[in-house]
């Protein structure tokens, strides 16, 4: 029963250490994919981001940071989008490499539901500026965007339609977006950027979102809760069984005293059989919870409302850094509990056990 209550709650810490990383790799990866890791704009871009094109100065030198992967131009114009009577703001992305015709974009489910739109139809978009101008775009998919908090839906089309709207040449774009990889994604870079390029605007997902950062760091909090509460829970049943095994036995533990044995070396010998105990749930729960993993990774059998948590799915990713830290951390903390137990130990008087045997 111990080693079944240890497989238990080693489950449960492993699958929410898996959970907690899915959540923080698959959000991370959505913002990402709508502001960059981190933003390059001009400072003085704000209502009118057509009008000021970015150039890179340091490009080689943010590139040789640790931690870049790529820096990725991109333009962004405001429009108002027409279906009949209805009529709504959204945000044009034009962004390299869609693999689409030109006049081809992607526009998200929710203003497809608004303007009953779908894949296959066109989308007539107004861009206001000096001059109105007016582009028919066609629908060439509908994607769902990970965050949407406002009633500016992201439409993203083409690099290159965006840059002959606004007259720019093809080194020109309205920011820089730079993608990190997932060990890199901290405060740090954004710093190391903007001391290189004080003369533009350098911010960080985490900062044009932080809503969303505060949610994550509120989950691995709960995670750290779980961890704890879960080796407690172990440990205090692993120190249930040990009691049972030691009054069971009490007769041996007195034996063992005549023949020479200290109350240290008894309790290290009963330490070892609940470490082997310990051990073998250990290794049930991390072999069912990955087995868990894989089924839900691989057919999302869980869903959730993207509504209240971002995405579709529970996500899971196994960092086996993560595991292994948790399994230790668990492992040797339930051996600190184990010695609870072993006071017995120095109670038994052997004269008396032997006596009664």
């Amino acid at each position: 029963m111990a080693a079944t209550a240890i497989a238990v709650s080693f489950f449960v810490i492993i699958v929410a250490v898996a959970v907690s990383s899915g959540f923080r790799f698959e959000i991370r990866e959505g913002v990402a994919a709508m502001t960059g890791d981190v933003s390059i704009s001009p400072i003085s871009s704000g209502d009118e981001p057509e009008s000021l094109p970015v150039h890179l100065p340091q490009e080689e030198a943010i590139r040789a940071l640790p931690g870049v992967k790529d820096i990725v131009p991109v333009v962004v114009r405001a429009g108002i989008v027409k279906n009949g009577d209805t009529v709504h703001g959204v945000i044009v992305k034009g962004i390299p490499g869609t693999g689409r015709q030109s006049l081809e974009v992607s526009i998200p489910q929710r203003l497809g539901e608004i303007m009953g739109l779908a894949e296959g139809d066109d989308l007539t978009t107004y861009f206001v500026g000096e001059k109105l101008r007016v582009r028919k775009f066609h629908i060439a998919s509908v994607h769902r965007d990970l965050i949407e908090l406002d009633d500016n839906l992201l439409v993203y089309a083409n690099l290159e339609d965006l840059q002959r709207l606004n007259g720019w040449e093809a080194t020109e774009a309205s920011a820089l977006e730079v993608r990190l990889s997932d060990s890199a994604r901290e405060d740090r870079l954004e710093l190391e950027i903007g001391t290189l390029l004080e003369d533009y605007y350098v911010s960080s997902s985490k900062r044009t979102y932080p809503q969303v950062f505060d949610w994550l760091d509120l989950l691995d909090f709960n995670v750290v809760i779980i961890l704890i509460l879960m080796t407690v829970v172990a440990g205090f049943n692993m120190v249930s069984g040990l009691l049972i095994m030691l009054l069971r036995n009490i007769s041996t533990v007195g034996t063992l005293k005549t023949l020479g044995m200290d109350n240290r070396a008894v309790g290290r010998l009963f330490i070892r059989i609940g470490a082997e105990a310990v051990l073998r749930g250990m290794l049930i729960g991390n072999a069912a919870a990955l087995l868990f993993c894989l089924l839900q990774g691989t057919t999302h059998l869980i869903p959730l409302d993207p509504a209240n948590y971002f995405v579709p799915w529970v996500p899971v990713r196994v960092n086996l850094l993560w595991i292994l830290g948790a399994d230790a951390a668990a492992f040797i903390g339930i051996l600190l509990l184990l010695w609870i137990p072993t006071r017995v130990i120095a109670r038994i008087d052997p004269a008396q056990t032997v006596k009664a045997d």
